[in-house]
């Protein structure tokens, strides 16, 4: 399946403000990725091409990279998701526009996990951290709720979690 996935938001303040906070992407001082309630990104090493690394289940290695400007990530898991994702920073009239595009096929179990799992969670969690730019740079914040269905996977998901760890104490 051909996904293609497009979230932005138009900020009223200078390309170089936004093009901060994605530079601090996966630093202990991020300001764009909404790791206060999503897990964290992180990476084995600084942001720069070849850096492999991740949030939660999904894995990907940097791509390309133009400090200030955008961030693509290449998928290395999970399996099935075949493409890549990553945010850019376009000037416009007013300011600058924050884009995070996701371009993918899926295959094999991804074509049920992508809609039905991931697709909402990536949702709603590139919402959240477009709304976490916007209260960083001052502006008045669009906070988007979250879905019934996303609150009931995390509910899910954060139980799991905790048998995991459960066992791990064991």
């Amino acid at each position: 399946m051909k996904v293609l996935n497009i979230h932005e938001r138009e900020f009223g303040c200078p390309v170089v403000q936004v093009g901060a906070l994605l530079d601090s992407l996966a630093t202990q001082e991020d300001l764009l990725w909404p790791h206060e309630t999503w897990p964290r990104m992180k990476f084995e090493q600084a942001l720069s091409v070849g850096a492999r690394g991740g949030h939660g289940p999904i894995r990907y290695e940097i791509e390309d990279y133009q400090p200030g400007r955008f961030i693509r990530f290449r998928f290395t898991g999970p399996r099935g998701f075949l493409g890549h994702h990553g945010y850019e920073i376009e000037e416009s009239e007013s300011g600058a526009i924050l884009r995070q595009v996701l371009e993918m096929n899926t295959s094999g179990s991804a074509l049920l996990t992508w809609p039905l799992i991931y697709r909402p969670m990536h949702d709603a969690l590139i919402e959240d951290s477009l709304t976490k730019a916007e209260f960083v740079l001052g502006l008045e914040p669009e906070y988007r709720s979250w879905s019934l269905w996303v609150k009931c996977l995390r509910f899910l998901l954060a139980g799991r979690r905790m048998n995991d760890q459960k066992r791990l104490l064991a």
